[in-house]
């Protein structure tokens, strides 16, 4: 366990935010998400602080993928931070509690008419275009409400990060952005700034997620200036705003470093001095530099318990442990093996010498959340909780077997609060015919 003085062992219950988790087991039932709000705060000031002080002039925008609610879009602009949308949905939701659209960045490899229409009409500050389709969508739409938009263009810059193949992003054969290498990123730039409609800004790249290594970030600045200079060589471009994308890596395991706010901060200075350096020595314009974290600014915020049903011990085989959620509102595992610490919320003094399989709830076999993790002996009703849960597990929560989204409770110095309800049966019917 990652422990700090918001998320800790108090007398051998798992407290964070101040409360302790079984009670909030008890208040609000299981499964349940539950986000520690100072530490969000803490990593936001963190990214912010550290990108004025190494570089100066730049933005962080939170990943809203990681998670997207109404809460979070409020405490983010309250610490002035942007944010990046991939969906009608999310764009929706920031501009509903008044998030300032001119902090806005639209994504997405495959975005709709409809969605670049509501962003245009809502004034966002960039549309990364990662599409010929959608470039045709822009042009129009700039035409029909007589605007101008600013635009980045996704590229693939051929830096690689060591992380799970199904979340690297910037391979070549990727479904994300332009090559720099093989002469499509340069056709496709040409392209874009032939139309009278768009200002093509500059450029984001992505290279993968859960990235621990700070020298990869370093290899994409050194990558995307030298992309950034021959562009300015073949054709007199200069672009003014740099995107570097995000993934930061956070603690899931303990086959994972364990994360400080110290380290972030180190991120940040690396790729500032990298960056200065850079532009420095290659005689570009020092660009404005937008960071894009995401699952660093609330992956281990989150926790979601469950409570403990029936125990099986396969003989000589395994043991299982059978929780109230499962794939539906967790499908990390099942998705790409994501390893998770699990814990047991009252027994943390408890010698962890008995090992378990977390199992779902789900008619899959394949409906894991942990495999071969040592606990304390568990009994029914017993409250687990699975730490680091805070990015891409609301996020992608479904209603498999006809299953509710748990709610999602924010707390802070001993103080709960709801922020997104629960599901109920009649939402679950509500839009049958």
């Amino acid at each position: 366990m990652n422990e700090r003085n918001t998320l800790k062992n108090s007398n051998g219950s798992l407290e964070i935010g101040g409360v302790k988790a079984s009670d909030l087991a008890k208040n609000f039932g299981t499964p349940l998400y539950v986000f520690d709000e100072e530490h969000i705060i803490n990593i936001c000031n963190t990214f912010n602080n550290a990108l004025k002080t190494y570089y100066g002039n730049g933005m962080i925008s939170y990943a809203s993928k990681a998670f997207c609610c109404k809460e979070i879009y409020r405490i983010i602009n309250k610490l002035s931070l942007g944010t990046d949308v991939v969906s009608l949905g999310e764009l929706k939701t920031a501009l509903s509690v008044n998030f300032p659209s001119e902090k806005i960045i639209f994504h997405g490899n495959n975005k709709s008419f409809v969605e670049l229409e509501e962003a245009i009409k809502n004034s966002v500050k960039y549309i990364v275009i990662d599409s010929e389709l959608e470039l045709e969508f822009i042009n129009k739409l700039c035409e029909k409400y007589n605007k101008i938009q600013d635009v980045l263009i996704r590229v693939n810059p051929g830096v690689e990060a060591h992380t799970h193949q199904y979340i690297q992003t910037a391979r070549t054969d990727s479904k994300f952005g332009f090559s720099t290498s093989n002469g499509d990123a340069d056709k496709f730039i040409e392209k874009v700034v032939s139309y009278k409609n768009l200002s093509l800004k500059g450029l984001h790249c992505h290279i993968g997620s859960q990235i621990f290594e700070k020298n990869s970030f370093v290899i994409a600045v050194e990558k995307m200036t030298d992309y950034y200079l021959h562009l300015k060589n073949e054709f007199g471009l200069n672009f003014p705003v740099l995107d570097l994308g995000g993934g930061f890596g956070i603690y899931y395991s303990k086959n994972d470093p364990k994360t400080t706010l110290k380290d972030y901060e180190e991120y940040v200075k690396a790729i500032s001095n990298a960056l200065i350096e850079n532009v420095k020595v290659k005689g570009l314009i020092k660009p404005y530099l937008i960071l894009e974290p995401g699952r660093a600014i609330v992956g281990e915020a989150g926790i979601t318990l469950y409570t403990a049903g029936s125990i099986k011990n396969i003989t000589d085989v395994k043991k299982y442990v059978s929780i109230d959620g499962g794939l539906f509102e967790n499908p990390r595992f099942a998705l790409y093996q994501a390893e998770y610490t699990v814990v047991a919320a009252d027994k943390l003094n408890n010698n962890a010498n008995e090992k378990y399989s977390i199992a779902g709830k789900c008619c899959e076999s394949g409906d894991l959340i942990a495999e071969d993790v040592y606990l304390p002996d568990i009994k029914s009703g017993d409250i687990l909780a699975v730490l680091s849960t805070g990015a891409y597990n609301y996020s992608m929560a479904s209603n498999y077997n006809r299953n509710q989204i748990p709610a999602v409770v924010m707390v802070k110095n001993g103080k709960s609060r709801v922020v997104v309800k629960g599901q109920s049966i009649d939402d679950l019917l509500r839009n049958d015919i």
